[in-house]
């Protein structure tokens, strides 16, 4: 793999009102990155307790924010990105709360955020009406939930809050990792997204919090990624050590999940990303054939993928990019961790564990692999000889 170093790790101090600095740029201070890429081991015994009911309490708050806006979504909202991919009202506003809430609920510790949004297009031309919207939305959902009744957020606020977002991550010292919303165009469609916050501690992911609002409670397995009113919205969340357990987004009811542990590949079912541009589903396709796979693939938007396979809904979980696309670390921190400690692996085409370690990229030259232990290795020879098939008809 060529994996790319990447030197800032920007570091945020903590005050007890995060916002009193007259300007983001203040929040941020260099250090040199350490030049190795192997992340530290972590022994087992470190408690995450208070990050995690941190971590729990932002991403229910942003999911919050999510939903009201869904029911609300306009054509308008959509904004478009250097990507092209869309951005709305929401993913800005759900940034701000996580970084906000985050920084309030563990104020005496440094804050680095590692996220996918900054305030850049809000503060063009045009853009002051979408930051007004967005602040009064965060504050709608802050009044509603009464936990910090003390602060009301100015548009000066908001921007700062979003604009933590700008660490580099790295090997070195704590890194939170956000995608305020997983699966934007799934969100845009009314069907699945998900807000993905994970904790980096020494370059390793040691805590993932998933929030997927339009997951159905009951299995998805069948394939169907809708259900009744009230049954839908769930949370999956993961210490290193710990598992993986989830619970109803409106509810502290928690239940430990577990992959599915199948070693026949015929019972097995697949998960892919819904937007073709995400995956080469060609490829996917000649991979399930050699595995002698039978059901018809399922397609979902988001890391709810990550949590649907961690729960046993489904078996096995490829993404192959197509070439020159660079995956960012938000978009799979909070998964990996989920599926990991539910029993599953998540692995390189090589079988290597993902290395987070290294900044805002995983820079892989192929593709994410996921399924349980017993089935990847059958998994990793049917990828190697399909790829090697494709190369070779180019």
């Amino acid at each position: 793999m060529n994996l790319v170093s990447i030197i800032a790790k920007p570091e945020i101090t903590i005050t007890k009102n995060p916002f009193l600095v007259s300007s983001p740029l203040l929040f941020f201070s260099n250090k040199t990155k350490s030049k190795t890429s192997i992340p530290r081991v972590l022994s087992s015994s470190m408690s995450y307790n208070k990050e995690l009911a941190a971590a729990k309490k932002a991403v229910s708050l942003a999911a919050r924010l999510c939903q009201k806006m869904q029911k609300a979504i306009l054509q308008s909202d959509v904004q478009s990105k250097s990507d092209k991919s869309p951005v709305t009202v929401a993913d800005y506003g759900s940034q701000a709360l996580v970084s906000y809430a985050l920084q309030r609920e563990l104020p005496s510790e440094l804050f680095s955020l590692v996220a996918e949004e900054d305030s850049e297009d809000l503060l063009k031309d045009g853009g002051q009406e979408t930051l007004e919207r967005i602040t009064k939305l965060v504050n709608d959902i802050l009044a509603t939930d009464g936990s910090y009744s003390d602060s009301t957020l100015s548009t000066e606020d908001i921007v700062k809050a979003i604009d933590c977002g700008k660490s580099e991550g790295g090997s070195r010292g704590r890194h939170w990792v956000l995608d305020p919303i997983d699966g934007t165009k799934g969100f845009l469609r009314g069907d699945q997204y998900a807000i993905a916050l994970a904790l980096l501690d020494e370059g390793t992911v040691v805590l993932g919090v998933l929030a997927c609002p339009n997951l159905p409670l009951p299995s998805i397995a069948g394939g169907s990624q809708h259900s009744l009113p009230g049954e839908v919205g769930c949370l999956f969340f993961s210490v290193v050590g710990g598992g993986t357990y989830m619970q109803p987004l409106d509810s502290s009811s928690a239940v430990k999940v577990q992959v599915n542990a199948t070693d026949n590949p015929e019972e097995a079912s697949l998960f892919e990303s819904y937007e073709a541009a995400h995956s080469m589903h060609d490829l996917s396709s000649s991979i399930v054939k050699k595995l002698g796979v039978k059901a018809p693939p399922v397609r979902i938007d988001s890391q709810a993928k990550y949590g649907a396979l961690s729960r046993g809904d489904g078996v096995i979980y490829l993404r192959f990019p197509h070439k020159g696309y660079r995956e960012k670390i938000w978009d799979h921190a909070a998964g990996c961790i989920v599926v990991s400690e539910a029993g599953g692996l998540v692995t390189d085409v090589a079988g290597n564990p993902l290395d987070f370690s290294r900044g805002r990229y995983l820079d892989l030259d192929t593709g994410i692999i996921v399924t349980n232990q017993k089935l990847m290795p059958l998994l990793l020879k049917a990828v190697r000889e399909s790829i090697e098939e494709k190369a070779s008809s180019l």
